[in-house]
């Protein structure tokens, strides 16, 4: 039945028919985040080789809650003024900011509460002694995940004078004209 003033309403002359996927076949799997996958660090210290001469490196795990770990994974963790320390036989990082949890209720952490640093006896012993030469410390250069743990690099610093920090600058200049000098001679030789 045709109503008056309505137009006639085309008829569907072929059908596509997908073909639906077998119950147990897997789904294709979403590329997993390269933070938490460990493939990019979570946080750098890039001010440190700046203001420090970075002496030995270590591997520290931190120790966290569970709101810090879906922050830093987010990319919200700063290591711009934390620094080590050692007390009691154990050691600390303290002036890590971790922002709250985009998800998180009233019982977030907070942001720079100082976090236990899991190392071994011989490792704390280690970084003991060598902190208490004056002028060391210790710095975090890198936060990074590895095998789904949050991992934190260490180094025993020493720190630069503001001569040293000229003189690096210096030879960083130098090295970059000398980089583009090349790679100039190259362009002209046609290569």
């Amino acid at each position: 039945m045709k109503l008056r003033g309505s137009p006639a309403i085309a008829r569907q002359t072929s059908h596509v028919i997908v073909p639906q996927a077998a119950p147990g076949a897997p789904k294709p799997a979403r590329p997993r985040d390269p933070v938490a996958s460990g493939e990019r660090d979570a946080a750098h210290n890039r001010v440190a080789s700046h203001h420090y001469f970075l002496l030995e490196k270590y591997e520290a795990g931190v120790s966290l809650r569970g709101t810090e770990v879906k922050s830093i994974r987010e990319g919200q963790a700063n290591l711009k003024d934390a620094y080590g320390i050692i007390k009691d036989g154990e050691a600390f990082l303290l002036n890590l900011h971790i922002g709250p949890y985009s998800h998180g209720n009233i019982a977030n952490h907070d942001a720079t509460r100082t976090r236990k640093l899991l190392l071994h006896g011989a490792e704390v012993r280690k970084l003991l002694s060598k902190t208490q030469i004056k002028g060391n410390t210790l710095i975090p250069t890198r936060l990074y995940f590895r095998n789904g743990r949050v991992k934190c690099e260490l180094a025993v610093a020493k720190g630069k004078q503001d001569w040293d920090k000229r003189e690096t600058e210096k030879r960083r200049e130098a090295d970059r004209d000398a980089r583009s000098a090349i790679n100039a001679s190259k362009h002209r030789m046609g290569h």
